[in-house]
């Protein structure tokens, strides 16, 4: 009878086991399925110009995406502040800038120049001037960085000249006609302005309402593919198409 109850007692314990390990198996499938089912609804998520990383990242991260976020209130003031006093000084006061160089380097150096001199009367130390040097690197890197964007750029313009896309080359050619028509607006450095006060505005409340944004862009672009369809069936495709490819085809 003892016999019979310890093995009574071992197959419980072995069911009890095999239950348990089911479960911990299911729930441990479960949880791996809660990130991916997470994962895919994230995935799913309308964002502005189809980008998967912050506006932090997207700007290039590092200080210069920390001004145009204004991490640093006073910095990104600052700058902001700077680039509205040269726009006054250049643009309503009619300043020149190349007479602004000069004016601050003649100031700068006579300034230096009287230190350095007065300096053995009045019994202190001269002014320490560093030496400054561009590092060959840091030119190089520069020159590298701003060929990629001019290949870019120019490669580009070719497949938008060739006749390959043409989305791109419609939404290249609304571009300049509205760049032409600011420009007929204001000279260039208002219009740098403008974008140097956009860069430092825009970014900041989209990061703040960002998905209300994104929500009124997936709307608006829902609807900019339902005319550009109308505008491809009742045009575009109306278009006569060359004989090239026909010859191509026979």
């Amino acid at each position: 009878m003892a016999e019979h109850t310890g093995e009574k007692e071992s197959l419980i314990e072995k069911i009890t086991e095999k239950i348990h390990g089911r479960d911990s198996s299911s729930s441990s499938d479960s949880d791996d399925e809660k990130p991916s089912k997470v994962d895919s609804v994230q995935s799913k998520i309308f964002r502005l110009f189809g980008r998967e990383r912050p506006v932090h990242k997207v700007l290039g991260g590092g200080k210069p995406a920390d001004v145009f976020l204004w991490r640093n209130k006073k910095i990104s003031g600052g700058v902001l502040g700077g680039a509205t006093l040269l726009w006054i000084l250049f643009e309503l006061l009619e300043y020149h800038f190349i007479t602004l160089i000069c004016h601050v380097l003649i100031l700068s150096l006579a300034l230096l120049f009287l230190w350095s001199n007065a300096s053995t009367f009045i019994n202190k130390s001269p002014p320490h001037i560093p030496e400054v040097q561009l590092p060959e690197k840091c030119v190089l890197e520069v020159a590298s960085a701003l060929r990629i964007e001019f290949n870019q750029a120019l490669a580009v313009l070719r497949d938008i000249a060739s006749g390959r896309d043409l989305k791109k080359f419609l939404g290249v050619i609304a571009g300049l006609w509205v760049l032409s028509v600011v420009g007929n607006w204001c000279n260039f450095l208002t219009l740098f302005y403008i974008g140097f006060v956009l860069l430092h505005t825009v970014p900041v409340f989209y990061e703040k309402y960002e998905d209300h944004v994104d929500k009124f862009a997936e709307k608006a672009t829902i609807e900019i593919k339902k005319q550009y369809a109308v505008f491809d069936a009742k045009v575009l495709s109306k278009i006569p198409k060359g004989p090239l490819k026909e010859k191509k085809k026979d």
